[in-house]
């Protein structure tokens, strides 16, 4: 939609893999709907993953014993936190759509986004008790995971040896994205795409491309306990 902003956190290292065509499909459809899209490439970026002291430029609050999640939260108040975590909190601010596209990696996200997640959405910018879940300090934002699996749809399935899908969002959906108040969108999932022929490929890639023509239209699920494990 029109003058929309959209955030498109991406960490593949390969531009030709499927992520990565998910990815321009994404900026393409999305800038043709009028959206100004920005995309945070965190291998080409080489973002830092670590959480860190180098994450607060300017002195501690506490310098006797460092604890993160304190020094993060001053910091943030006080305008203290490295250039490249404001930039990326910029982003998200900015942004009405976060849209997170990766490959699952140990019925997870890579580590570098879990790093972004853990230095960007610090306390007092993205949350802050009891401001957090429908309160939290990014509501008024969606968000939509996309991401490729290794293993088959029937794996995934409830009674599949990998378990139901949605055990595995909980944590990503749930835990990180409701905690901060963001409203997510059902994800889109791409099963098993090194094992499946050229032409199905090209049929996942047009069904994205079909979908966020009406992304804007979509409710958001649920977010409860119900949706993962009903």
């Amino acid at each position: 939609m029109a003058g929309r902003k959209v955030l498109i956190v991406y960490a593949h290292q390969e531009p030709k893999s499927l992520n990565g065509s998910l990815k321009t499909v994404a900026v393409e459809e999305l800038s043709k709907q009028g959206c100004t899209v920005t995309v945070s490439d965190l291998y080409a970026m080489q973002f830092e993953p670590r959480a860190t002291r180098n994450d607060i430029v300017d002195c501690l609050h506490n310098s006797d014993e460092f604890n993160y999640g304190v020094e993060t939260w001053e910091a943030y108040k006080r305008g203290g936190l490295s250039d490249d975590l404001i930039e990326e909190q910029k982003k998200v601010q900015e942004a009405d759509l976060l849209i997170f596209q990766f490959p699952l990696y140990w019925f997870s996200m890579p580590a570098i986004m879990k790093g972004w997640m853990d230095r960007v959405l610090v306390q007092g910018f993205a949350h802050e008790f009891p401001n957090c879940y429908d309160s939290g300090l990014l509501k008024n934002k969606l968000a939509l995971f996309s991401f490729t699996t290794g293993g088959s749809k029937e794996m995934y399935a409830k009674g599949g040896i990998n378990g139901d899908i949605r055990y595995l969002l909980w944590p990503m959906q749930h835990g990180i994205m409701h905690f901060c108040g963001v409203k997510v969108l059902e994800p889109h999932i791409c099963f098993a795409p090194e094992y499946v022929s050229e032409e199905k490929r090209k049929e996942m890639l047009l069904a994205w491309a079909q979908r966020l023509k009406t992304l804007w239209k979509e409710e958001p699920i649920n977010c409860s306990p119900e949706w993962y494990f009903k």
